[in-house]
């Protein structure tokens, strides 16, 4: 009898239980308001678990983090883990079970279930409080897991039960399909904002929006704005926000984007900053136009007005960003005493379209606007670190494109009216004295530009005939500057020190090797520097001199009237030279007269065009040196390139695959393990991402990568023998050379670069 009474009353217990669990999922599924109704309902959530506290976390897909949504207990700042394996909350979400802990400070029991699990006791000691038991169950929706519940401290100190679990399974099945219900009626119910991106990823909270609008208001400044520079929320975030908004492209500023000189010929820099729209690009007939607001019909039909094109595509932008690209544009106030862009081709405006053709002819190459514009070009390609500028006219009624050579690869500066383009070249080759009437075929010559403008630099110029009569014209800038040290160079430890003693002979030829622009002038001035002392006499041929240093006594060639480097040279001999430098070694006379010099007692410095340290021996062979004069003469031979590095302010470390890993040791194709850069879980390379800093390519500047081949009496037997180029590189290569492709690996790994920079520039 005793036992049937006790059996009724479980029964009794588990009916009450069940019909409470029942009452609380009918109670979370009718609700309007989710967080309201849970607060209602936290007494008897937590006395039908006889639980202490009750947390309930949301998933956040984009940060991949939980972070609490409802809390009961003391209110504290939202908590947010990430879905890993190192927290409770998180490990539950990140592996989609349930887990029941009896004691949270016990690490040997959190480690039985993952060896990663662990407690953190900092929420404890903020609030005073001591968590014991949790258990923690996460919540689907279908098959995703969309959040997690969390059960602190039965009041009994035991153990939550097998009742619990299942209990608490139940519950978040009903919380799934109630927070996924409510997601989908707020969406059908709520009026779209500008900012529901940011709130339905969590970046931002209601109370935040709210209190940005507020402070927008009072400071006088666009919602945007705050949410950048108070909230630090980050800018491409909330471009995404607005641009799903408009259902159209956010752009950002890029002060590398190219100038529309043909756009905004016609237009007015206050105008359009009035009004915050300003044009990108034309092409294939469809103008793309950047606005604040794509859905204002009176802005639309102002740039339709003004712009005719057969087609449109608006992007919106933040009002900062379209500030900034009309300062770019027009000329920043600063650059507003050399002439802005809109100063300038306003001056150059036509009123008619009929007469356009009677403009290309009136405008002349000494035209004030001319010169102007010319100036521009050059002195923003200087301030932009170019070492080239390209000027591209296209055949007929098409503009000419200006392109700047930065770190290595061109990008787009400006496009010019097809009027002005005829009357541009014949201005830089005035500046340059070559003949303006001839343009049948190529010419060189130079720029003094401080004639021109304050700025002193000088700039060698080529022009090219190309199609339709037109003619291109490349400015290579040749900025004076000083002379950098061996130790910056960043060479590896055995070139570094085998250059140091290279330089320091005391007569032998050495050689830089490499393609235009690989960077040649500079090292071998690094090594004129480091051995430039009183006790000295050093002689310099160059063509152009575009590094000076005191104690060099430095020559400018002039070929036109037959002072060419072999002349130098000769002259070098009888003025009692130590240590003679050479700007190219271009025929047999130069390189015979520099081996000469070499075995007479004397240091040489010189360059070559090619592509290796041991292709350049079989050069200077197959130009008729001398092989014994040759092989006793040199000392070593240098060969480099010029690759683009990393952002230092942005690039992003990741781990790499062991695939990806793979691959660098086979582009390695040498003794690897030597590199010491072992696959470990610990191995980390960098990759480009992007910033303002780097105009969003993710490169900024440029390194040397060199192969340093020494002439060992090995080496000079085989260069006696005229040995084929490849026992030479094999037997470098077993004096402990490295290759291009090497050191540029080399420098992978270290973070300064990564590989298909490399692969730009090299193929061994």
């Amino acid at each position: 009898m005793a036992n049937e009474n006790k059996n009724t009353t479980v029964e009794q217990e588990k009916l009450t239980y069940y019909k409470a669990l029942n009452d609380i999922g009918n109670q979370i599924h009718s609700a309007q308001n989710i967080n309201e109704i849970l607060i209602n309902l936290t007494d008897q959530i937590l006395s039908l678990f006889d639980a202490d506290r009750i947390t309930i976390y949301v998933v956040d897909g984009k940060k991949k983090e939980v972070y609490s949504r409802f809390k009961a207990g003391p209110k504290s700042e939202e908590i947010r883990v990430p879905i890993k394996n190192k927290s409770i909350a998180g490990y539950t979400a990140n592996n989609m079970q349930l887990t029941n802990i009896a004691d949270a400070y016990d690490r040997h029991e959190l480690s039985m279930i993952n060896k990663d699990l662990y407690f953190d006791k900092s929420w404890d000691e903020k609030s005073n409080y001591v968590t014991k038991q949790i258990l923690t169950v996460p919540i689907f929706f279908k098959k995703y897991v969309i959040g997690v519940l969390q059960l602190v401290n039965k009041k009994n100190g035991d153990r939550f039960t097998v009742e619990d679990q299942h209990s608490a399974s139940e519950m978040s099945k009903v919380l799934g399909i109630a927070f996924f219900n409510q997601k989908k009626l707020s969406q059908k119910t709520k009026k779209r904002t500008k900012f529901d991106y940011l709130l339905n990823n969590n970046l931002i909270t209601q109370k935040e929006l709210d209190r940005a609008i507020a402070m927008a208001r009072d400071q006088k400044t666009s919602v945007e704005s705050v949410f950048i520079n108070d909230l630090k929320v980050k800018k491409a975030e909330v471009g995404r926000s607005i641009g799903e908004y408009y259902n159209c492209e956010y752009v950002s500023y890029d002060s590398s984007f190219p100038i529309p000189g043909d756009l905004l010929a016609k237009l007015k820099q206050v105008y359009l900053k009035s009004n915050l729209w300003v044009p990108l690009a034309r092409e294939n007939g469809k103008v793309k136009i950047l606005i604040d607001d794509p859905q204002r019909l009176d802005k639309i039909d102002g740039v339709k007005s003004l712009i005719p094109a057969e087609e449109y595509e608006f992007a919106v932008g933040l009002r900062e960003d379209i500030i900034q690209f009309l300062d770019y544009f027009y000329g920043t106030p600063q650059d507003q005493d050399d002439g802005s862009i809109d100063d300038i081709l306003v001056k150059l405006d036509t009123d008619d379209d009929e007469d356009a053709d009677d403009a290309v002819d009136m405008l002349t190459e000494n035209d004030s606007a001319i010169v102007q514009l010319v100036n521009k070009i050059i002195t923003d390609g200087c301030k932009k670190n170019a070492s080239d500028i390209h000027v591209e006219p296209y055949p007929g009624k098409q503009g000419a494109e200006i392109r700047f050579r930065i770190d290595g690869a061109c990008t787009k500066y400006q496009t010019i009216p097809y009027q002005y383009k005829k009357a541009i070249v014949s201005r830089i080759k005035i500046m340059s004295d070559l003949d303006i009437s001839e343009r049948r075929k190529p010419q060189d010559g130079k720029i003094k530009f401080k004639k021109y403008a304050p700025l002193d630099i000088e700039l060698r110029v080529a022009t090219v005939p190309t199609v339709g009569g037109e003619e291109d014209v490349v400015m290579r800038i040749l900025a004076a500057g000083e002379p950098i040290s061996l130790e910056v160079m960043g060479m590896s430890e055995r070139n570094n020190d085998l250059l140091n003693v290279s330089i320091n002979k005391p007569y032998g030829i050495f050689l830089v090797v490499g393609p235009t622009g690989s960077g040649k002038t500079t090292t071998l001035h690094a090594a004129l520097h480091a051995i430039n002392r009183p006790e000295t006499k050093i002689w310099t041929a160059e063509d152009p001199v575009e590094i000076t240093q005191r104690g060099l006594r430095q020559v400018q060639v002039q070929p036109k009237i037959g002072f060419d480097f072999s002349a130098a040279m000769r002259s070098f001999l009888r003025a009692d030279p130590d240590v003679i430098m050479v700007g190219e070694m271009r025929d047999h006379e130069t390189a015979s007269t520099g081996i000469e010099a070499s075995l007479t007692g004397h240091l040489v410095f010189s360059t070559l065009h090619t592509n290796s340290a041991p292709e350049t021996i079989t050069r200077l062979l197959d130009m008729g040196m001398d092989p014994f004069n040759f092989a006793d003469a040199l000392i070593a031979v240098l060969a480099q390139r010029l690759i683009r590095t990393l952002c230092k302010d942005c690039k992003e470390s990741y781990h790499p695959t062991q695939e990806e890993y793979d691959i660098h040791v086979r582009a390695y194709d040498g003794d690897f393990d030597a590199l010491g850069f072992p696959y470990t879980d610990d191995l980390t390379l960098y990759r480009a991402n992007g910033c303002d800093r780097c105009n969003n390519t993710g490169y900024r500047g440029r390194t040397g990568i060199v192969e340093l081949l020494e002439a060992t009496d090995e080496m000079k037997s085989l260069i006696q023998n005229r040995a084929p180029m490849e026992n030479l590189r094999e037997l470098a290569m077993k004096d402990g050379m490295t290759t291009l492709m090497q050191d540029g690996i080399r420098k992978t790994f270290l973070g300064q670069t990564d590989l298909p920079q490399v692969r730009k520039v090299c193929i061994k």
